[in-house]
């Protein structure tokens, strides 16, 4: 829930995080338009090539338990520059690669080092704009939309002249980000209390942060159920597939900054969840059913709501318990992850197996279980409420 006021006034810090941000997700969208070229380059099936996802998400999610321990210990500043520094080394290697296998671990690789900089960045981003926590997660899904968005656009136009420059592209662009935040990012304080390995683990035992965290992998399966598989059964050029998957992003970008806010002021951030699963259902009902173009239209209209969950997820999970945000953060991204970990070989293997409509058919069956999840265990969520209570009167009080 936005102050709206002055979100784009922000230290020059915070805007060298989040373009480091922008770029950080770049690496999720990139592959999008080469997955086809990188099948047909090393010699490798979809299923082969969807692992490029698995190995990336699988590490990410462990590797969130891990954040919170490392940040307490070295500080903010010096964990981002870790991650960023990973990044750039594994982007580069991925780049290099000969085989499948090779490319699947390089992607593991750069996976950790996301997961160090992604869960950080949210916390600085956080701890150092102006305009409270609710304009700081906003502005950081408007980085990841963006992200989102440029990554096939940036895919697409190096791949189609190389299946390798865009992983050179993301190093080259991540050395940018490092180099910003390194010298505009002052030194962060380390907390007064050192993160145990277990904290993470223990916050999940909230009823209402286990329920956030475990309605967000079944809507991440189907989520990445989309971004992984769709680029197969697109049969478009990678400038084709970029497009499409550039105008999702684009509409991942404008639900989370523009239409989440205004919603969740207006129904409550667990009513949007459910309209937004709901709907994110409805298009992959949409996907599974339509010919080519429909396929083009309803992929690209599934962004809207996936921008809306982005958003609102990211909030819950940071208001739901009073669990430490960063300890929050590491539970929530640790089973959210799994699902993003999970989906994009899982929906490859049903696709090659079963037929393209299956893959979709079990995406819209997971956004239906998250809906019961949150239906079920709605009595944990009384926090999200008082929350949602509290931003309709200062709207009302303002206005």
């Amino acid at each position: 829930m936005s102050s709206g006021g002055g979100i784009l006034r922000q230290p020059m810090s915070v805007w060298a995080t989040a373009f480091a941000a922008v770029v950080a997700f770049m690496g999720i969208g990139l592959v999008d338009p080469i997955l086809p070229s990188i099948a047909q380059g090393l010699k490798a099936t979809p299923s082969q090539v969807s692992l490029l996802f698995t190995s990336y998400f699988l590490v990410t999610a462990v590797a969130m338990l891990l954040t919170g321990w490392v940040s307490s210990r070295i500080g903010g500043k010096r964990t981002l520059l870790a991650g960023l520094t990973l990044v750039i080394v594994f982007a580069a290697l991925s780049g290099t690669s000969t085989s499948v296998a090779e490319l699947v671990g390089f992607r593991a690789g750069w996976g950790l080092g996301n997961a160090l900089f992604v869960a950080t960045a949210l916390a600085v981003i956080v701890g150092a704009a102006s305009g409270g926590g609710s304009a700081a997660i906003i502005l950081y899904e408007a980085a990841l939309g963006l992200g989102i968005s440029a990554g096939p656009l940036a895919g697409a136009l190096l791949g189609d002249w190389n299946w390798r420059a865009p992983f050179f592209g993301t190093a080259t662009l991540m050395a940018l980000g490092f180099v910003l935040i390194a010298t505009l990012l002052k030194t962060t304080p380390k907390p007064p209390v050192r993160t145990k390995l277990s904290a993470p683990i223990r916050a999940l035992a909230h009823g209402g942060l286990s329920t956030t965290a475990f309605t967000a992998l079944f809507y991440n399966f189907a989520f990445f159920t989309v971004l992984a598989f769709t680029p197969f059964i697109l049969h478009m050029t990678a400038y084709g597939i970029g497009a499409v998957f550039f105008g999702w992003g684009v509409c991942v970008a404008l639900a989370s900054v523009f239409a989440a806010p205004p919603l969740q002021r207006r129904l409550g951030s667990v009513n949007v969840l459910h309209l937004a699963l709901g709907l994110l259902a409805v298009l992959q009902v949409g996907i599974a059913v339509s010919g080519h173009a429909g396929i083009i239209v309803f992929t690209i209209l599934s962004g809207i709501p996936i921008g809306l969950n982005n958003t609102v997820f990211t909030e819950s999970a940071m208001e739901v318990s009073d669990a430490p945000r960063p300890v929050a953060s590491a539970g929530y991204n640790f089973v959210r992850w799994m699902g993003g970990a999970l989906a994009p070989f899982i929906a490859t293997k049903l696709g090659e197996e079963l037929g393209a409509p299956v893959p979709y058919a079990v995406g819209a069956l997971c956004c239906l279980i998250g809906m019961g999840i949150l239906y079920g265990r709605r009595h944990h969520l009384g926090a999200l409420t008082r929350v949602d209570d509290l931003a309709v009167q200062e709207a009302a009080t303002v206005g």
